[in-house]
């Protein structure tokens, strides 16, 4: 008996509230992490690369996860200490008005998600991965929901002004934005609106995320667009722009078999919650994270720069020489960096072949081709700190 084939068509890609603004401007629409979104505009990924470096870069976000962990107790200490049975962050060190970058671990050590969590003083806000946000919200919800209510922030957009005169453009609506340093974050009055807005960004350049109230994100868009240091930015330049800063994207360079200390992300793990520290472990895989913090990674991301002018893309495989035909590592982000006009790429050796200045080679095309261990951002961020 035939059975006959049953086709299952795609769930339709969602929209964001900037949708038709996108549509409007010229957007290149793509699907991403089920979103229909703009992988560029009228001016090109180049063009919106640089003036993102020298100006302003409008981005939507709003397909990221917005959540708000509130304390049962009132007891903002409540939140945090719940949160930590999550991430190997001090989030209970975290101050009021300020951000912090975490993880979500699984019992292997490996990274679910990465996320920012800001202290709000009655609630944490985090912001989480779109292609993760349901698990996520589900992974909240089954571990801390004794102690937090788990609010997913559905009403909310979330828009990122980024480049050396985003400070300038958002200063028109609150002069106070030019006192936050990298990473505060706290509730503002912006063009009429109650936001929340945070110093921080996913470029290396100085730069805010903005949550609006979604009925308005298109009139406030619009009214930052309308600043001649703004232009919109798709998805092109933000991934050029966060590879030159040297910044991970999850599900590449990130994914549940690395843990932080292979990503080169020790720095994110506070002193508090490693061995000898007033909070050690707790947390899901502290056994082998905190053994590796001790002992080290077997492998390491790092940076990798081509001593020619060909891109290394994302999947190619790397060697400890030109001729060996054992695979060492592989190339888990790549492409061309304008602000250098030169390839660049970050990918995972053995800790053996992870010093600066280790030559590898990427197979590419069924040719080898040099490329150099170099220490990230490729370009110097310019955060204020």
């Amino acid at each position: 008996m035939l059975i006959p084939e049953v086709s299952v068509s795609p769930p339709p890609l969602k929209q964001t509230p900037l949708y038709a603004l996108h549509l409007g401007r010229g957007g290149k629409m793509v699907p991403f992490a089920g979103y229909d979104m703009p992988v560029q505009f009228g001016p090109g990924v180049l063009r919106e690369h640089l003036h993102t470096r020298t100006s302003a870069g409008l981005f939507d976000v709003s397909h990221m996860g917005q959540i708000a962990l509130r304390p049962k107790s009132g007891r903002i200490e409540d939140a945090a200490r719940a949160l930590e049975r999550l991430v190997p962050q001090d989030i209970l060190a975290l101050p009021a008005g300020r951000q912090r970058y975490a993880q979500f671990t699984n019992e292997a050590g490996g990274i679910l998600d990465d996320l920012m969590v800001a202290n709000l003083s009655d609630h944490l806000f985090v912001v989480v991965n779109a292609a993760c946000k349901a698990d996520d919200e589900a992974l909240l919800s089954g571990h801390l929901s004794d102690l937090c209510a788990i609010e997913p922030l559905g009403d909310r957009t979330l828009i990122a002004l980024q480049g050396p005169k985003a400070e300038s453009v958002l200063a028109k609506y609150d002069a106070e934005i030019s006192a936050m340093k990298f990473m505060d974050a706290g509730a503002r009055r912006l063009a009429g609106l109650d936001c929340f807005v945070s110093r921080s960004g996913y470029t290396g350049e100085d730069g805010f995320e903005i949550s609006v109230p979604a009925q308005a994100a298109e009139e406030f868009a619009k009214e930052l667009l309308a600043d001649e240091a703004v232009l919109p930015v798709g998805l092109g330049a933000r991934d050029s722009l966060r590879l030159e800063a040297g910044l991970c994207l999850y599900g590449h360079d990130l994914d549940p078999s690395t843990t932080p200390v292979e990503g080169a992300l020790e720095w994110s793990v506070q002193k508090s919650r490693r061995k000898g520290g007033a909070r050690p472990g707790g947390f899901p895989g502290a056994d082998q994270i905190l053994k590796q913090f001790e002992h080290g990674a077997p492998r390491r991301r790092v940076g990798l720069k081509p001593d020619g002018r060909a891109p290394v893309r994302e999947g190619a495989l790397l060697f400890a020489d030109a001729t060996s035909l054992q695979v060492i590592g592989k190339v888990t982000s790549g492409g061309f960096a304008p602000s250098l006009n030169a390839p660049v790429a970050m990918g995972y050796l053995p800790s053996s072949h992870a010093a600066p200045d280790t030559v590898v080679f990427a197979e590419v095309r069924g040719q080898r081709l040099a490329l150099r261990v170099t220490p990230t951002p490729f370009v110097p961020n310019t955060y204020k700190r």
